[in-house]
């Protein structure tokens, strides 16, 4: 009986949890490959491993003959019935060609290729049980790192790459860390099997929702949409197929709870959960809220919504950098253009418009923007009005150069300045 052979496949199954034929398969064509020269120079030789004993036989197939040319593949008839009685000519036998100290000469070349059959397993093992799990939420923790790739240890001795490119840029992380992330992909090469995931896909926002909203996995409440710029804000369009359940209220939970529990998965991650409708106009303010909105306006060649809202609603319906048109826009497939209302302008804020546009002009500059406003020149056309001779004589501060850059900047813009009487300063009254 091979005793050591024995304890590792015994340790193998138990600790490893391969099953043990797929190990004493393994260890037969290992010891095949590493050993054949060794055993014998017959064409047909196998590697058999005994099921209870673990002893090691190698069988040759030989044919049975009148006269023997080739020793290694030949038996002659007299020889084959010493070995089965019934034997006859032609027939093919296999005869045992075991060399006396084969099981130890064999067992130590073979036992790198051994391991390699025997991590070939373990892949094959981690890939049929991760195979179906595409889309689904794991557990793992921080192992290593390779590069600026994150390695998991998941359940058992199966591991886990999160890239770069998947992971959320405000995280870090330290080794012993506990991650969850969504399995993305599962790929079996000749490198090995990789479980590709990912924490900065909108999916991973997805199945957390069906995971912590009952209502949504059991198909009551459906998300419709969702944007995410990771690591910042989320939105999600939801949408209820029984009227009596709320769908945002199903997914923020009472007093907020459930969505706490996703922000705190994702690290403080904002998350709004607005109501999905049909009718675009409805869907963007709801997407919008809380900023207020004065109108809202689809035109629908540019695919494009207009919104206006107050000034004071403006940088709420903007968000900060953008972010919150932004999301609306990813959420809703439509290109979101916000206004601030011209009419519900302050005076104040009409000049500082003015004085916005006029200092974007290349050749004028926020400086003479300044003081073509405080003068009463508030557009190019106004600026157009006038000769050089009228802005020096109207504008204080203003050079010959200021002058005639102003002049030559405006024509750029509008063309050629038509004749006409300077436009006079303006006042609250026609702002």
């Amino acid at each position: 009986m091979n005793n050591e052979l024995l304890a590792v496949l015994d340790y193998m199954e138990r600790e490893r949890g391969i099953d043990r034929e797929t190990l004493i398969r393994a260890v037969e064509g290992a010891l095949m490959a590493a050993s054949k020269k060794s055993v014998s120079l017959a064409k047909d030789v196998r590697i058999e491993i005994d099921r209870k004993t673990c002893d090691i036989k190698a069988l040759a197939r030989v044919q049975v003959v009148e006269r023997v040319r080739a020793p290694h593949d030949e038996i002659t008839l007299e020889n084959a019935q010493r070995i089965h009685a019934d034997a006859k000519l032609g027939d093919f036998l296999e005869i045992e060609v075991t060399p006396r100290n084969f099981g130890r000469i064999a067992a130590q070349t073979a036992k790198q290729a051994i391991l390699n059959r025997i991590r070939q397993a373990e892949r094959d093992k981690v890939f049929d049980e991760y195979k179906d799990r595409v889309g689904d939420i794991v557990s793992g923790t921080v192992r290593r790192f390779d590069r600026s790739d994150v390695v998991l240890g998941l359940d058992g001795f199966a591991e886990a790459i999160l890239p770069s490119k998947e992971r959320v840029p405000t995280e870090e992380y330290q080794v012993g860390d506990k991650i969850r992330a969504l399995v993305l992909d599962v790929v079996s090469d000749q490198g090995g099997t990789k479980i590709i995931l990912t924490r900065s896909r909108p999916d991973f926002v997805r199945r957390l929702f069906e995971l912590e909203v009952a209502e949504i996995n059991d198909k009551t409440v459906e998300i419709r949409a969702i944007a995410r710029e990771p690591g910042f804000r989320s939105k999600l369009a939801v949408i209820s197929r029984d009227e009596k359940v709320d769908p945002v209220g199903a997914c923020v939970g009472m007093r907020g709870i459930r969505v706490k529990n996703i922000v705190r998965e994702l690290s403080g991650e904002k998350i709004d959960v607005v109501r999905w409708h049909e009718d675009i106009k409805t869907f963007v303010a709801n997407a919008l809220n809380p900023a207020k909105l004065s109108s809202v306006s689809v035109d629908e060649d540019a695919h494009t919504v207009n919104v206006i809202v107050a000034p004071d609603q403006l940088s709420l319906a903007i968000g900060k950098k953008g972010q919150n048109a932004r999301l609306t826009g990813k959420l809703t497939g439509w290109k979101i253009d916000i206004r601030k209302d011209e009419a519900a302008m302050t005076f104040e804020e009409k000049l500082a418009s003015a004085q916005a546009a006029l200092a974007a002009i290349e050749g004028i500059g926020s400086e003479r923007a300044e003081k073509l406003v405080k003068s009463g020149f508030l557009t190019v056309d106004g600026v157009l009005a006038a000769t050089e001779e009228d802005l020096l004589a109207m504008i204080e501060g203003f050079t010959e150069d200021d002058a005639r850059a102003v002049r030559a900047a405006a024509e750029a813009i509008a063309g050629p300045a038509e004749t006409s009487e300077p436009e006079q300063p303006a006042d609250s009254e026609n702002i």
